[in-house]
Formats: C-alpha cells, sequence, structure tokens
C-alpha cells in the first residue's frame, strides 16, 4: 500500500485545482461579493445561504454551523473520506499524478496500479450485470432474486450481476479490455490455473462492493448450484484496493443518509442490506464476510461525526451464532460516541426473510422497538447463571456489573444499576449502584473513560496540552463591542492582506488581542511563521497557519476569518493602518492604567526606587501613545 505522499504534491493539488469548481459539483452558487461565492450549506439544513466559498484563498467557510477549511477538507467532509482518499480522487481530476514515501512500491507505478484495478472492477461489473440481464444461464440467478423478493430494478439499483459457469469468461471478456493477467491476478478477479489465469468466481449471483467513494474494489459471490464445492459466499480476497476488514457493503449508498439522520442500521447479509432499501430503511450497512470490528467503527464514526444523539442498530439472527454475533459488537460499543442497539425479530428472520413473509412495513418495524445493546449483554450473562442461589446471584452480579458500569450516560448508569438489581433478585439495591460505581471508577483510573475523579468525588477541570490563551469563555463574543469588532479586522486583514500589516502585525504580542478567540488565533499566525511569511506565498501560508492551529475551534475561527469579508470596501495601506494604530493603542491605554495603579501601590510604600521607575514606565507609555496619536503607523 501507499505510504505517504509528497507534500509538494499536496499542495500541487491544493493549487491545482479551484475549490469553487468542487463545491459548485454538490450545490449552486452566486455571488457574494468580495470576490466571494455564496449557497446553502451542504451541512446542515438552512433556508438563507451562510456557506461562503473564497476561490482565491481556497477555503470555505459557513457561519451557520462552523465548518471550513480548504478543497482537501470539503472532499473529506462531503463525501466522509480520509485525507488520503480526498488527495487521490483530487489528483485523478486534475491528472496530477502523485508521489509516495515510506511506501515498498514504484511510486508512479503504485498510483497508476490503483486505478487500473478499479478500472478492472468495474469492466467486471458490467459484465456480470450485463450476463444477469441477457444470459440465459443466468436463470438459476434471476430466480434466487425473484424467490426472495427482488426483481430486476432492484437488481439493477444495486448492481448485482451473474458470473458464467465457464473456466474464463470474464478472463477472455477483460483482456479484450486491454487488461494484463498480472492486473487480472492482482486484482483477486482471476486466479492461476494450470494453463494461465482464470475466473475466480464462476456460476454465482455477483454482488459489486463499492468503497464509501463509490469506487467497485471488490465482489461478494453467492453460490447457486449443488455441483459447487466452494462456500456459499465467496469474497474478493485481499488485494492493494480491498480489504474485507475495511469496507461496508452498501455504503456508498447509504453514507449520505447516515450522515443526515445520524443513524445506522447494521445488518448481516448482502440481500439484507437490499430488503432494507428496498423497504425505506436507506441507512442499511453490511460487513463483507468478517466480523463487525475497528475499522468498521472509524467508517461510521466519520459518518455519525461521533454525534451523542446518533444510533447504531444492529440486526443480529435470533440463533446462537447471531447472539454471539451481538455480544461481540458490544465489546466494540465504548468506540461509539453513537448509543448502540440491538434488533431481533420475534421469530427470528432476517430482514430478506423478514419483508418477503410480512412486507416492507415489518422490516421498518423491525428496527424501531429497539433495545440497548448492553441490556442484551446482559440477559445473556445472566441466563448463564442459577439465580435461585446466592453464589449464583453474586456471580452473576460480579459478571454483569462491569458491563452497566461501560454505559457512557452516568443517569443511564445508575438507572440500570437498579434493574439489574432487579433483573438479579437482590433485594439491596444500593448494594448493586454501589458495586456499578465501583467498577466505573476503576475503569477510569485505567484509562478506559477518562481522569479519574478527584478526592472529593468531583471531575478534575480539563488540562489543555498547549500553553498560551485558553479557548473562549465567559459572555459570548460581541462584535458590538468596538474593541473586539478592530481586533477582528486585523486578523482579518493578517490572513487576507498580509502584504499590508506585515512586518508591524509581526510584533505584536498575544496579549495585544483581548477576545480569547481573537488571541488563538493571533499565536497560531505567529507558530505558522507570521504574516511575512503570507507576504511570500499567500496561498501557502494559509495552509500553514491552519495546520498550525492547535484545535479544531481555533483551525475554525482562522478558517472564517479568512473568509469572512473585510469590512471596508476599499482595503489599502491607510485602512490597515488606521486597524494596526488602533488595537495598539488600547493595548497601550491598558498598560498605563494597569501602571497608574502601581504608581499608587509605590507612593503608598514610600520605596523613591521604585517610584521613579514606575513613573519612568509611565512617562514613555504616554509619549508612545502621543506618538500614535499624531503620527499613526509610522510611530509603530
Amino acid at each position: 500500500m501507499a505510504g505517504r505522499i509528497n507534500d509538494e504534491d499536496v499542495k500541487a493539488v491544493r493549487d491545482g485545482v479551484p475549490i469553487d469548481a468542487v463545491v459548485s459539483e454538490y450545490l449552486q452558487l452566486r455571488n457574494a461579493g468580495g470576490g466571494n461565492l455564496k449557497g446553502l450549506c451542504p451541512f446542515h439544513d438552512e433556508k438563507s445561504p451562510s456557506f461562503q466559498v473564497s476561490p482565491s484563498k481556497g477555503l470555505f467557510h459557513c457561519f451557520g454551523c462552523q465548518e471550513g477549511g480548504d478543497t482537501i477538507t470539503f472532499v473529506m467532509k462531503v463525501d466522509h473520506l480520509t485525507f488520503s482518499e480526498a488527495v487521490e480522487r483530487l489528483a485523478g481530476q486534475a491528472g496530477i499524478t502523485l508521489r509516495y514515501e515510506e511506501g515498498g512500491y514504484n511510486p508512479s507505478h503504485q498510483r497508476g496500479e490503483r486505478i487500473r484495478l478499479v478500472e478492472a472492477h468495474q469492466a467486471a461489473a458490467k459484465f456480470y450485470v450485463e450476463q444477469l440481464d441477457t444470459g440465459s444461464e443466468a436463470d438459476a440467478g434471476r430466480t434466487f432474486l425473484a424467490e426472495r423478493g427482488f426483481d430486476q430494478a432492484a437488481a439493477t439499483h444495486f448492481g448485482v450481476g451473474y458470473s458464467p459457469q465457464g473456466w474464463d469468461h470474464l478472463v477472455r471478456y477483460l483482456r479484450g479490455k486491454g487488461f494484463t493477467d498480472k492486473e487480472l491476478l492482482l486484482s483477486g478477479l482471476a486466479q492461476e490455473g494450470r494453463r494461465g489465469p482464470i475466473d475466480r468466481f464462476r456460476g454465482r449471483l455477483m454482488w459489486p462492493i463499492r468503497d464509501i467513494g463509490g469506487d467497485v474494489v471488490g465482489f461478494g459471490a453467492r453460490k447457486l448450484y449443488e455441483s459447487d464445492n466452494g462456500p456459499k459466499y465467496l469474497n474478493t480476497p485481499d488485494t492493494p484496493i480491498y480489504r474485507k476488514s475495511q469496507v461496508l457493503y452498501g455504503i456508498d449508498l447509504a453514507k449520505k443518509d447516515i450522515a443526515k439522520s445520524s443513524r445506522a442500521v447494521v445488518v448481516e447479509g448482502y440481500t439484507d442490506v437490499m430488503a432494507c432499501h428496498l423497504a425505506g430503511i436507506t441507512t442499511a450497512i453490511a460487513t463483507c464476510g468478517t466480523a463487525f470490528g475497528n475499522d468498521h467503527i472509524k467508517i461510521l464514526r466519520r459518518l455519525l461525526m461521533d454525534n451523542g444523539s446518533a444510533r447504531v442498530i444492529f440486526t443480529f439472527d435470533g440463533d446462537a451464532a447471531g447472539q454471539k454475533a451481538a455480544l461481540r459488537a458490544f465489546e466494540d460499543d465504548q468506540k461509539f460516541a453513537a448509543e448502540t442497539y440491538i434488533a431481533i425479530a420475534p421469530d427470528g428472520m432476517d430482514p430478506c426473510d423478514l419483508r418477503l413473509a410480512k412486507g416492507d412495513a415489518a422490516v421498518a418495524d423491525l428496527v424501531e422497538p429497539r433495545t440497548p445493546l448492553f441490556e442484551f449483554a446482559l440477559r445473556q450473562i445472566i441466563a448463564r447463571y442459577d439465580l435461585e442461589t446466592p453464589a449464583g446471584r453474586a456471580a452473576a452480579l460480579d459478571e454483569s456489573a462491569p458491563v452497566v458500569a461501560r454505559i457512557k450516560n452516568s443517569g443511564a448508569q445508575h438507572e440500570v444499576a437498579v434493574q439489574l438489581a432487579g433483573m438479579l433478585g437482590i433485594l439491596d439495591t444500593q448494594f448493586v449502584v454501589k458495586r456499578v460505581a465501583q467498577m466505573a471508577r476503576w475503569a477510569r483510573d485505567r484509562g478506559g473513560k477518562g481522569p479519574a475523579p478527584t478526592a472529593n468525588g468531583r471531575p478534575p477541570q480539563q488540562q489543555y496540552e498547549t500553553s498560551g490563551p485558553r479557548p473562549p469563555s465567559g459572555p459570548a463574543l460581541t462584535l458590538r463591542n468596538p474593541v473586539f469588532a478592530t481586533e477582528r479586522e486585523l486578523l482579518k486583514l493578517a490572513l487576507q492582506r498580509p502584504d499590508l500589516v506585515s512586518p508591524a502585525f509581526d510584533a505584536y504580542g498575544v496579549d495585544e488581542f483581548t477576545a480569547p478567540p481573537y488571541a488563538a488565533v493571533r499565536e497560531t499566525i505567529m507558530e505558522a511563521g507570521g504574516a511575512e511569511y503570507g507576504v511570500q506565498d499567500p496561498q501557502e501560508y494559509l495552509v500553514q497557519v491552519r495546520e498550525a492551529a492547535r484545535d479544531d475551534v481555533v483551525r475554525a475561527m482562522v478558517t472564517e476569518l479568512a473568509v469572512e469579508a473585510i469590512m471596508r470596501k476599499t482595503v489599502d495601506e491607510a485602512y490597515a493602518g488606521e486597524q494596526l494604530v488602533t488595537v495598539r493603542r488600547r493595548a497601550v491605554e491598558r498598560r498605563v492604567r494597569d501602571v497608574q495603579g502601581a504608581l499608587a501601590r509605590a507612593s503608598a510604600q514610600g520605596d523613591p526606587a521604585q517610584l521613579a521607575a514606575v513613573q519612568n514606565e509611565l512617562w514613555v507609555l504616554q509619549q508612545y501613545d502621543q506618538a500614535l496619536r499624531e503620527k499613526g503607523p509610522a510611530a509603530l
């Protein structure tokens, strides 16, 4: 697999792909004035446009939901891609060849290799669909789908196809399309035979497996004939573009609705996904021949945005294997910010069978009366013990208390602990509650759920990793305050027109900005090399400032200030000088007040040397303030 993408190539992608061209593929943009464009935000519902794009800076920012960033960030957020995936997609659109560092393959060959393997899978998917649509041999596949309630339209929507029973139908087809035997073997579409490559999938119903960006990267194949000695389901082996533990079937179709509704339904098979989507549950996805695990969680977390109100609903068969899968899913519950639930049909049917037997409404109902996953886990644990004996109740408590202790919401944790006492038949409810609380403290002490409580039982105050100005606190920031308004205007100039405020701006201290968010932005500009760096390379300067931000809050503020229009129609040196002088004079005035207080204290103490030093500092400050009033920027 590829290593890290070369920094110069990332910069080339940022510079070479206009952000307005990319954004306009997703929403309509119109003129917002000042060289900016505006439209309805794709990341939250709104009636009037608050989403702005600055083509000259290569940045976007929504003044409603505070999402913002550059072209790469936009593609990552809107299509739910990783950084590398977004860069590769944009590079492909711009015809830019990426170089990779720390990788094992020749970089230029590797980039071409991925494209070729994806193209081979796209061609194979088309071939399989044609065989199902028109091939006389595919009757068994069409019958299989019809018996499960899927018509031609459903097959077409999901791209279902059929692989002929012969040895090399697909191999010959793809050779005719210009693909080499090496590419066919590397893709997993073919395997080595006695006389060369042969089709890996033969006589099977084929489901294309797409990554989150919509590219076909593999296939799931269902056995149709008794003469087939292979497994019931056969998946593409791991290849340079496919890892079964890192893909979710149906994610390309479900991703937007998952992100929009903050809900995902995890089912067990391809036909279950089809049944759910056709029944209106368009957030359904499934794993591809493997257990639901860490990499699948990462995909869903990116879509759910770690929203605490989000829901992940698992539907498992009611048999022993389904129960085991549910318990395994619960083991990963803590890795979700979302709440997790389980839905099992009373008669143990999967969504496909349920739809066939009782219709679409029954499938929709299946995922509504949800049982929290922790409750299901508790019942499975308790069922293993004899609750008629004190020893059985004690053993059940020992195993089930840690499960309750893992519940994220402390209020819900207490309530479930009370329920657990009733499930176990333990009359002393407070004993069970205290036992669960003790387990929760131990988990926190081990780092499982954050810092341990302090001696007084209260959680410690949050500690920030970096020094300097803290994130905003106290009253909301209002631009009706002229001090804040001027500081904001100066920072916008430093980000958008560094040529007008440099090098004077770089001499300004963080403490000259009284609003905590603005102080943090000032510190970030300093960390990125100062406004003077922006004069040399304005585009890269903004990239560096955003990357230097200590957290997403500061980064969002940087983006907002870089996109927001400057308040003066004519932006020139005179206007920039006014902001520089105003911010500096207010800082001097604050220092004068501090020194006057020190002067009063020195006079009371009667120390002549201390009094003279303070009087001298006050005189210097007053002279500097007078020079700023009379000479303006020349006195800086």
